[in-house]
């Protein structure tokens, strides 16, 4: 199954980059970090929004500099809204296939419209060097639990019933506010927000 898939690679990445934050402890509250990476884009982002704020959650956004370029008004309607954002390069850099200039330089470009010390690699990756040197300002941010809502075959109904299983309180979990991942984010996500606040979950930006 391929989220399950995704959790078990994860596992050995996390040894490999300690200094990345994959989960939150929590010992008094169940709360849930939900991540949305990719956005802001006007067909999913504000319909994330009413999602959420019907459920009074708060969520972070990890957002491509060039969408929050063209999507400015989205992107102020995030932070009005109590959600916090997070850098995820300019233009979607894959840190494996991009050399570590280059890979700063997106990064920086970003920087000039998201103003945040958290940053999520696409893809989740990034070599040694970059991590070296984007730790010494930004908090970077992993997960704890992967949707992959971006599949186009994805079973949701067994990533939601292993979503139940799985995660416990202080999970960062990954969805994304964009056309590849609309159909299944949003079967997913009102499931998933309804049924952990009946289990007595609140929703929290990272911060």
């Amino acid at each position: 199954m391929p989220a399950l898939e995704k959790i078990s690679h994860s596992k050995w990445v996390q040894q490999l980059f300690p200094s990345c934050v994959w989960h939150l402890n929590h010992t008094q509250e169940k709360v849930i970090y939900l991540t949305f990476d990719d956005g802001p884009i006007p067909e999913i982002t504000p319909w994330v929004l009413t999602m959420l704020n019907n459920f009074n959650a708060k969520a972070t956004f990890f957002c491509i500099g060039e969408n929050v370029e063209k999507n400015a008004s989205i992107y102020q309607s995030i932070l009005q809204n109590g959600h916090a954002v997070g850098n995820h390069t300019q233009t979607h850099r894959n840190g494996w296939y991009t050399l570590l200039h280059d890979y700063l330089s997106d990064v920086s470009k970003c920087e000039l419209v998201v103003k945040s010390t958290l940053f999520r690699p696409p893809y989740g990756k990034l070599k040694p060097l970059q991590l070296r040197a984007l730790k010494k300002k930004y908090k970077i941010i992993m997960w704890s639990f992967l949707t992959c809502d971006y599949l186009k075959n994805l079973d949701h109904e067994s990533v939601f019933e292993e979503m139940k299983d799985k995660i416990v309180s202080g999970d960062i979990v990954v969805f994304h506010d964009s056309l590849k991942a609309e159909k299944n984010m949003k079967r997913l996500l009102p499931k998933v927000l309804e049924y952990f606040s009946q289990q007595g979950f609140s929703f929290q930006a990272i911060h």
